[in-house]
């Protein structure tokens, strides 16, 4: 999301030194999110049992809107933070800010869409997820997810909706004289700044917390039914061979998959909270947020383009192994066993009797 009030001047300019070091700091978040996306993207390509979860499908969309952000976005951002200056026009600048405000909204519902995937394969019965998660369903939440951002993005920013009202402060803190500097800047008045920020993240993030609200809850009362089973000496899931070493393995990987969810939910929260909470404040305070400030919190926000790879899909064994196959130009030891049971591509569990996919993470 372009940095909504970038009201840096030249007395608030970053020295030699700070300068070397961001430059340093954002090549290094630039080069991971590039890595990071296009190792997923290519990994799902390769790898027929990836391709046939469906929640990869989201995934693989997420990987591409986070690699456009930091192919489109990011250098941009870099190139006016560490020169001051903005010198690729007008046209340019709006082009800019539209793309940044379109594919970090996109990223951010793919997120949304992911959570609610995991939702209905966990917590509904299998007959239930395979009539919400239809393809069709599957291509409108993947249309969605890159048409409702242009709503909030090149719409209003082309016709200027975002700046009625405050053009004059605007133009006074495009040009500044004392330094023969240009920015682009990106101000919106109140009506733009909740309509994109309720948008973008908030009705997403409560969608978030409530399913993976429901999916912990889920995995924890299963986990809890294992550990009473164990304790009555009776076969897990009404399995009677080797229960113990399942139903251990089944509670640690439900244990690791309701950590995951707290890691993901704490890290969206991180990276982008502080950011659009400044967005609705900024506008009802005079816009007298520091430019430093926000700066610092846009940038939190790309972080999180870099980590959903990792969020997302490395810590999800399937697509480890197809990592390490590429990387390693497709060494058999890291091939899938053809041992019955090692072809699924994601961990189950049954609950009230029905098996789910518990995690793409586990």
């Amino acid at each position: 999301m372009e940095e909504l009030d970038v009201n840096v001047s030249s007395s608030e300019g970053f020295g030699v030194a700070e300068k070397i070091a961001l430059l340093t700091f954002i090549s290094a978040v630039i080069l991971m999110a590039i890595l990071g996306n296009l190792l997923v993207m290519v990994a799902v390509c390769r790898d027929r049992q990836l391709r046939k979860i469906k929640t990869n499908y989201f995934i693989v969309s997420l990987a591409f809107a986070d690699l456009l952000v930091s192919v489109l976005v990011m250098p941009f951002g870099a190139i006016e933070l560490v020169q001051d200056n903005w010198i690729y026009g007008e046209m340019f600048c709006l082009v800019r800010t539209s793309l940044d405000v379109l594919l970090t909204t996109a990223s951010i519902l793919h997120l949304c869409c992911i959570s609610l995937d995991r939702y209905y394969a966990i917590c509904c019965q299998p007959l239930v997820y395979r009539n919400k998660m239809t393809p069709l369903r599957i291509a409108v939440m993947l249309g969605g997810c890159w048409v409702i951002p242009t709503f909030i993005s090149f719409l209003p920013i082309m016709q200027g909706w975002n700046s009625i009202g405050i053009i004059d402060l605007i133009q006074q803190r495009q040009f500044n004289k004392a330094s023969n500097s240009t920015y682009c800047i990106f101000m919106v008045n109140k009506p733009y700044a909740i309509t994109c920020s309720v948008v973008a993240f908030y009705i997403p993030f409560l969608l978030m917390v409530l399913a993976y609200y429901r999916i912990y809850i889920t995995a924890r009362e299963h986990a809890r039914q294992i550990r009473v089973l164990q304790r009555a000496g009776a076969p897990a899931e009404g399995r009677q061979h080797h229960p113990d070493q399942h139903s251990t393995h089944r509670m640690k990987t439900e244990t690791k998959a309701a950590k995951t969810l707290c890691i993901i939910m704490g890290c969206f929260c991180l990276c982008w909270a502080p950011f659009f909470i400044t967005n609705i404040v900024d506008p009802f305070i005079n816009y007298t947020v520091p430019g430093k400030l926000w700066t610092a919190f846009l940038w939190l926000g790309y972080i999180n383009s870099g980590l959903n790879p990792f969020l997302y899909a490395f810590l999800n064994k399937s697509f480890r192994r197809a990592f390490l196959i590429i990387l390693c130009c497709g060494d058999e030891r890291y091939r899938r066993p053809s041992i019955l049971g090692q072809t699924v591509p994601c961990s189950t569990t049954t609950i009230n009797g029905s098996t789910h996919v518990l995690s793409q993470l586990a």
